[in-house]
């Protein structure tokens, strides 16, 4: 099969037995790769009526359909389990070149089940499947561990957990290549394995169906990307490039745990500032044109560190009101080192600096006076966090578990979407968004939708016109911008080339696999797949009433040029409404039978 590895690998760490198969071209047809793998695996293999931890939880690893071609921009890979935060659906993609590995050892999917009975490492080297102990890396950090399987075991890729992982924090990562599967706990669910690492080397071809089409295409699509006029920015300034713009000309940059959509004293953490001050190279995931990623040196901290995301300028600067680039920046090697995700990290972080400041909890019972703005309380908290010491073994539950065992109406301050800890947009000022939060099969989440840029700028693709004050009309948006996006996730194509590609894949897959799918087949697929992930959820538990929004975006935005707008409980219930319609989904959420018949996905509900 062209553009695919061909095989799918089952390991089980209790037996050590590693099964392979061979892919079917009518289910690879049927889900392309990658994101819909994952929505089909899930559905087969993983009992969603059990915890997160069990070793009935499976690991599903799927790298995109065009991950390993000549395709610009695509370089992702797609991990999926039940969620340690919520129990529920999980998935989460990263850039490392972990997939490409898997396609070159001839596997397109991984499914890890069970768990090893003492730390352990897999390793995957083309038909040669190992389990090895891992006890001689315990409590080492990503980085670390990496570097010592490489020395043992050679060319290989290694995706890795860190200490949170092991000490079963829920929003542990996994990385690879300073590149991180982060949210929704995937690296606790690895530790809850036994599971330290995987490591892969593979020594195959990745075959397309018209090498010389797919160059001729590869040549078009670079020099259109060079062209764009994102192009210069994302390569000096990294993804955080539109803080300003979210901050000043838009108001939804949440501040303080959610108190404020404009943060004022955000001039340090403006990569506009630091960019130019402190980046010494570019850094980019595999297959990427663009190189949005920095890497810079500071002057507080000693080392070269990895440079700081959009997202993580929020959740560890503005969310928790530090305003130096030094430590926000510090505070980002850590969770890679120690393998957290930095937005659930800052979520609980500013929650808890937030109760501080609300006299809800003590100095004695935090450790450290942590007011919004104290760097070193930043730092000190995230190895409390990763340790699991103190205050940290609370918040290494998430926000919402937390504010459960505090008591004491926290959970008034607690801001997440069934358990998930948000993404850096006020949604409070952009409606459309806080529905894909509500909607979303992780919990609170930008990327499942990718609508924030279409509800911003007010039109996108098939969109114009879009009002993001206004709860009218957004399920119809919603749900395509997810079926939309889904797609990208199974080919394994980088999100932030959206603007380019569109959904205008029809000659790519012709040059990939000798199918040329036009955009109507591709959005059917999508849907599949967002459907399939709304089932596992629907058999892990999910209610209606799970799908709504924290008690702070039901307060209006202070200041800035949002002032005013909040989410009111109506419109929360209007546009939920709306969505479960345009889904072609009962009031209460779940798919009719002529949906899952039109789909072609009616044996996963019966």
């Amino acid at each position: 099969m062209f553009s695919y590895g061909g095989n799918i690998l089952t390991v089980d760490l209790s037996t050590g037995e590693g099964v392979k198969k061979i892919l079917d071209e009518k289910l690879a047809s049927k889900y392309l790769g990658g994101d819909g793998f994952g929505a089909y695996f899930m559905n087969k293999v993983v009992d969603a009526s059990k915890d997160a931890f069990s070793p009935d939880n499976a690991i599903i690893i799927a790298p995109g359909l065009l991950t390993g071609t000549a395709a610009p921009t695509a370089g992702k890979t797609s991990f999926f389990a039940k969620s340690a935060l919520n129990n529920g659906w999980n998935e989460s993609v990263m850039g490392g070149r972990i997939g490409v590995a898997l396609k070159q050892a001839g596997y397109d999917v991984l499914i890890i089940k069970g768990k090893a009975d003492k730390l352990s490492y897999l390793v995957i080297k083309d038909n040669e499947v190992a389990i090895k102990s891992a006890e001689h890396l315990k409590g080492k950090t990503t980085r670390e561990t990496a570097e010592e399987i490489k020395k043992d075991e050679g060319d290989v890729v290694v995706a890795t957990i860190g200490i949170a992982g092991e000490k079963l924090v829920r929003f542990a990562c996994i990385d690879c290549e300073e590149r991180q599967a982060g949210r929704g706990g995937m690296g606790a669910v690895m530790g809850s394995k036994n599971l330290k690492a995987i490591a892969v080397y593979g020594s195959k071809d990745i075959e397309v169906a018209k090498p010389d089409k797919m160059y001729k295409l590869m040549e078009k699509y670079y020099e259109e990307m060079i062209k764009h006029p994102s192009f210069e920015a994302d390569g000096k300034y990294g993804t955080g490039e539109f803080l300003e713009w979210m901050n000043s000309e838009r108001g939804t940059f949440p501040t303080r745990n959610w108190r404020e959509g404009v943060f004022d004293e955000r001039k340090e953490i403006d990569p506009y500032y630091w960019a130019p001050r402190y980046a010494v190279k570019n850094k980019a995931c595999i297959q990427c044109v663009k190189p949005c990623g920095k890497a810079f040196v500071l002057k507080k901290f000693e080392g070269m560190l990895d440079g700081v995301e959009y997202e993580t300028l929020f959740a560890l600067g503005s969310n928790c009101g530090v305003s130096s680039i030094e430590y926000v920046a510090k505070a980002n090697e850590l969770c890679d080192l120690y393998g957290i995700d930095t937005i659930s990290t800052g979520g609980v972080i500013g929650f808890i600096m937030d109760l501080y400041e609300n006299g809800l909890v003590s100095k004695e019972e935090v450790g450290i006076e942590a007011k919004f703005g104290n760097g070193e309380a930043l730092l000190e908290l995230i190895e409390k966090i990763a340790h699991r010491e103190g205050i940290g073994d609370v918040l290494a539950e998430g926000v919402k578990k937390a504010a459960e065992k505090i008591g004491k109406d926290a959970e008034k301050y607690a801001v997440h979407v069934r358990g998930m800890e948000p993404p850096a947009y006020d949604v409070r000022g952009i409606k459309g968004m806080a529905l894909a939060f509500m909607s979303s099969p992780r919990g609170a989440c930008h990327l499942r939708s990718g609508a924030y840029a279409l509800e911003l700028v007010g039109k996108f693709w098939k969109f114009e016109g879009v009002d993001r004050f206004s709860s009218d009309n957004k399920g119809k948006e919603i749900a395509e911008m997810e079926n939309f996006m889904a797609i990208y996730d199974a080919l394994g194509v980088c999100k932030f080339s959206r603007g380019i590609y569109l959904l205008n894949f029809e000659d790519m897959l012709d040059a990939a696999i000798g199918k040329p799918l036009k955009e109507e087949d591709l959005l059917v697929i999508g849907e599949r797949i967002c459907n399939l992930k709304h089932i596992f959820n629907i058999k892990s538990g999910w209610k209606k009433e799970d799908c709504k929004l924290p008690e702070k975006i039901h307060k209006p935005i202070p200041e800035g040029v949002s002032k005013g707008s909040y989410v009111s409980k109506e419109e929360e219930k209007k546009m939920l409404d709306d969505y479960f319609a345009a889904r072609g989904w009962d009031k209460n959420g779940i798919p009719t039978k002529k949906k899952l018949e039109e789909l072609g996905i009616e044996e996963f509900m019966k």
